[in-house]
Order: C-alpha cells, then sequence, then structure tokens
C-alpha cells in the first residue's frame, strides 16, 4: 500500500537505524534530526543547546561520523544509522571512553557530555595516540558550560592511555 503525503498532512515516514536498532516515525519534513530524536523518539540524551550548530550539545553520529543534529533535517538520515551517547554502550555495560569520564569526574554538569563523548569516540577511534593538544583541538567545537575542560582531557587521555583492545572491547 502505497502511503501519500497528503495523506498524513505533509508528515513523511523516516526509517533508520538508531543505536543499532531500526526505527521508523512520521516527520515534517522541516523538523531537525534533533527535533526527531528529542521529541519524537524520546532520545533525551540528544541536548538542544544553541540550534545553530555551534555549541555541540546535540552531537550525535550519522553513519558514524559526528553530525550536529540541529542543522541536519531529520528525512536526511532516512536509511542511515544514527548513533547516540547510548550507543556508545556496550553489552558489558559503559563504553571505556565513559567509564573514563566517570573516573575522572569529566561529566560536570553532565548538560555537553553526550556530545564531548561521540566526538571525542571518533577522535580516539581516528587517532588511538594523541597528544594533549590534539584532544584539545578535537573538542573545540563542544562548548562546556561549566568551563572545565581539564577533567574531560584528562579523561580522553586517560582512555587514549589504556591498551587498545580494552577500549574497543564494546
Amino acid at each position: 500500500m502505497t502511503v501519500r503525503a497528503e495523506d498524513t498532512g505533509g508528515r513523511r515516514r523516516l526509517e533508520f537505524v538508531l543505536n543499532g536498532r531500526p526505527v521508523e516515525v512520521w516527520v515534517a519534513p522541516h523538523e531537525t534530526l534533533l527535533a526527531v530524536l528529542h521529541d519524537a523518539l524520546g532520545a533525551t540524551e540528544v541536548k538542544y543547546g544553541c540550534g545553530e550548530g555551534v555549541c555541540g550539545t546535540c552531537t550525535t553520529l550519522l553513519d558514524g561520523a559526528p553530525i550536529n543534529a540541529c542543522l541536519l533535517l531529520g528525512l536526511q538520515a532516512h536509511g542511515r544509522a544514527v548513533t547516540t551517547v547510548r550507543g556508545l554502550r556496550g553489552a558489558e555495560g559503559r563504553h571505556p571512553l565513559q567509564q573514563a569520564f566517570v573516573d575522572h569526574e569529566a561529566a560536570q554538569c553532565g548538560f555537553c557530555t553526550p556530545g564531548m563523548l561521540l566526538v571525542a569516540y571518533v577522535f580516539l577511534r581516528d587517532h588511538p595516540a594523541p597528544t594533549r593538544r590534539q584532544i584539545r583541538a578535537a573538542l573545540a567545537g563542544n562548548l562546556c558550560r561549566c568551563t572545565g575542560y581539564t577533567r574531560i582531557v584528562d579523561a580522553v587521555e586517560a582512555c587514549a592511555a589504556a591498551p587498545r583492545a580494552s577500549r574497543e572491547a564494546t
């Protein structure tokens, strides 16, 4: 059966894989991926920050690459893989990077943490032995309102120093 757009109030069917699970949702063409994730699918771990792609708070992974979900239309995720910070958690619990954030008290107020974790995850995947300066540069697009970057950088550095096998175990 074909569903016509006028039969759905102009909404379109959007299908994608969210944190490893297929999802289907009807969305208005103008809705951002942030709105789809947060409001339609209840992925409250994706935070609304500036709404202009500046703060990095809404960072998610689209096919493994970090994007600002506030700048992407939801329909652009059709047929693709979207990962939120919940997707980092494996069957055995927290991802080692998440554990490093806990161990180093890097979560602070927690508002920027999901975006920081996803950017750091991709960065460590692509740069397994970074310098502290490289870590700071990689996280530059994610703003911390607590201004406590030291603990965040400490956590990423500690995770990078851990044996690679343990980082990739989850």
